[in-house]
């Protein structure tokens, strides 16, 4: 076996920058499917090569040296540029893009996100897929820290610098109410609001809104969960503000729940497929019009059809 130590390799760049992520070195190691000791001994190696101490590893939690914070700019780049001549030569069917590492949000776990992967994988026939569902905030942070290559997230503020942004899909927030109750604001003020989680960006979203609007409701619940939250609005424990994306895919409970625009000002939110910008050459714009295809057929169509009244405001985004 040829001995590496002594000399900077790729893993040794792509462990340190982990470490300088989750700033421990057993999350990264976790993170880079990897043991602990391997990844500690790939960092000694990469300082032994450097001559420099990159990360203190007395401090809690593990934190970068002037050298490490220096490298750090430049180990990004370096993978950066590896990243993309991999994307090149997979483009160009010199060689396999051999993983494609994707988020995507909740809302499209259970029917946009299969044909997706069933749709890209004829393209991609040698390519490993590793899909990671959640949050968008959650999403965005695995973008940022590398474990992710591209994500199909709600947007979440002006997108940053090193990121390009393919927006996708916009959608209203709507009231949902149990079938048959009145949906003005102040019939409205008397029955619990059931609220998404203010963990989440949504969540977040929806309550600042609120809080504008000056509208005080009864809340006793905060839910994660559309089934949940749908469920409960269904049995009449009281209603609920979602987006059409959030109803549908709650939709065992659909013909339980009416559906109706906002008892305040409209608010929206867009949903968009980010990528490091540059990376992989155009595959984030070719994901990006396949998922608008996918989103056309399998949302806002039959969405549509079941609420004409968002006709202008359920629309994709190009």
């Amino acid at each position: 076996m040829v001995d590496t130590a002594g000399r900077i390799t790729l893993w040794g760049i792509e462990v340190f920058m982990a470490i300088a992520e989750e700033k421990s070195i057993s999350v990264a190691a976790r993170r880079l499917e990897a043991s602990p000791s391997s990844v500690s001994q790939q960092l000694t190696n990469l300082e032994t090569a450097l001559g420099a101490l990159l990360v203190d590893r007395s401090a809690r939690p593990l934190r970068l040296t002037p050298a490490g914070k220096l490298f750090r700019r430049r180990g990004r780049a370096i993978l950066d540029e590896t990243d993309e001549a991999r994307a090149e030569l997979a483009l160009a069917d010199h060689a396999p893009l051999t993983r494609l590492r994707l988020g995507m949000i909740e809302d499209f776990e259970a029917d946009v996100t299969p044909r997706l992967l069933s749709d890209v994988a004829d393209d991609l026939s040698h390519s490993r897929f590793l899909l990671e569902t959640g949050p968008s905030h959650r999403l965005a942070d695995q973008l940022d820290a590398r474990a992710l290559d591209v994500i199909v997230a709600a947007e979440m503020g002006a997108p940053a610098d090193w990121m390009e942004l393919h927006p996708l899909i916009e959608e209203p927030f709507v009231a949902a109410l149990p079938k048959g109750q009145a949906g003005g604001l102040e019939a409205l003020k008397s029955v619990p609001l059931i609220q998404y989680s203010e963990r989440h960006h949504m969540g977040r979203q929806i309550a600042g809104h609120l809080a504008r609007q000056q509208l005080t409701v009864a809340q006793r619940f905060e839910l994660d969960s559309y089934h949940a939250i749908m469920a409960m609005v269904a049995a009449g424990a009281g209603w609920t503000i979602l987006t059409p994306l959030g109803v549908l895919r709650a939709h065992r409970f659909i013909e339980a729940v009416d559906i109706h625009p906002l008892p305040v000002a409209p608010l929206t939110r867009r949903i968009s497929l980010s990528a490091r910008a540059g990376v992989l050459g155009d595959m984030p714009a070719q994901i990006a019009g396949r998922l608008r295809g996918l989103l056309q057929e399998l949302t806002v169509t039959p969405a549509l059809a079941r609420y004409p009244f968002l006709k202008d405001e359920l629309i994709l985004r190009r």
